[in-house]
This record gives structure tokens, sequence and C-alpha cells, in this order.
């Protein structure tokens, strides 16, 4: 029995927190979680009573949030060198992967457009705020904590690359740039196989 197991699902988020692991380097074991009763059901609800993906358990530790899950196992596995020693820096970009950008590209993906005069009520402000907050930080840094890549480059990375994927981020050449290069890692490529393994057939 492997001291990590993840529950995810392919067609999820969950991608993210597996390419993590596959950074990581350690073993794992993989449980495939079906969309509709079996997520929901009691079962899966004891590791996350939210009834999604993703969910880790690591020895007597259960962690959910793909944001928790991956700074979680950067602190846990340090020699994979992903938790980096500026950790204001690491701390900084990962709430706002997790906050202002998440918030600003789900509301515009559903449409949502948040009047002027009520900007100040949302933690990112505007879309436009947003991407120029990033924008000026990677012309300024080849990666969100300096010069090496960390497990802040795995989960706002990841939100810049399904952004520009599916229009949700302007492809501005920083951006585009910035995610060729991480996205150049043998670790994501690894976990794409693994993921698209999973996938449903036909």
């Amino acid at each position: 029995m492997q001291d990590l197991t993840f529950y995810t699902n392919p067609q999820s988020r969950s991608r993210i927190t597996h390419w993590m692991l596959e950074e990581v380097g350690e073993p794992y074991e993989t449980i495939m979680v079906p969309f509709g009763a079996e997520m929901k059901a009691p079962v899966y609800r004891a590791i996350n009573p939210m009834g999604k993906v993703p969910a880790l358990r690591h020895k007597d530790q259960i962690i959910t949030e793909g944001a928790a899950i991956i700074t979680y196992l950067a602190d846990a596995f340090p020699t994979a060198g992903l938790m980096p020693a500026n950790r204001g820096s690491f701390y900084r970009w990962m709430f706002f992967g997790a906050g202002p950008l998440e918030a600003a590209v789900t509301n515009k993906a559903l449409g949502v457009e948040v009047p002027p005069e009520r900007r100040g009520m949302v933690g990112y402000g505007s879309m436009d705020t947003v991407l120029k907050t990033l924008e000026a930080h990677l012309t300024s840094s080849p990666y969100f904590c300096g010069d090496n890549f960390s497990a802040a480059d795995v989960y706002v990375g990841s939100q810049i690359g399904w952004g520009l994927r599916f229009k949700t981020v302007e492809d501005r050449p920083v951006f585009v740039d910035y995610w060729s290069r991480i996205s150049a890692r043998p670790a994501l490529a690894r976990s794409t196989a693994l993921n698209d393994a999973l996938l449903p057939k036909g």
C-alpha cells in the first residue's frame, strides 16, 4: 500500500495535482472517482465532504483543495525542490491563483460582469487588473518565485495554460512564452499521458 493515495477524475482540475505528483516523484496510488452518484456517495464523502476531486491521502492525513494539496506536497517532500526559499513569494502567488485569478476566470467563463461601481466588493477587482498583475510579474521574473521552477508554477501556471486554451486568459506574449517554457516539463507530459489513459473510451 502506498503512503500517497490520489483521488481524481481526468476531466477536472485534478490534472493540476497529478502534474504536481509527477514532479514530486514519490510513488502514489491513483483512484479514479466517476462524476455523479459515486463522487457524491457516503464512501467518497468520507474523504471529501464536498463530493469533488481532487483529494489526497498521505498516511493519516487527508488534504482537499488543489492549492492546499500542492502546497502540502511541496512541504512534505522537500527533496523535490518545489518549495522555494522565498516563502513569502510562494504564498503570495499561490493565494493569488486560488483567489483573484480563479474567481476572475470563473466569472468570465460564466459571463458574469462586475459593474465598475461594484468592483470593490470582489477580491479581484477586474479581469484586466488580474492580468496586468500577472503580466508585470512574469515580465520581470522567469518563474513565479524567481529564477527556479516551483510548486507555484504548477498551480498558477496551470491556470494560465488552461486560460490560454479556453480563451479565458488573453494570449498576451508574456503568458504564451511562460506557458511554453513550463509546459515543456517532462512531469507534465507524464501526467498528461496518465490522465488521457483514464478518459472514457469512445
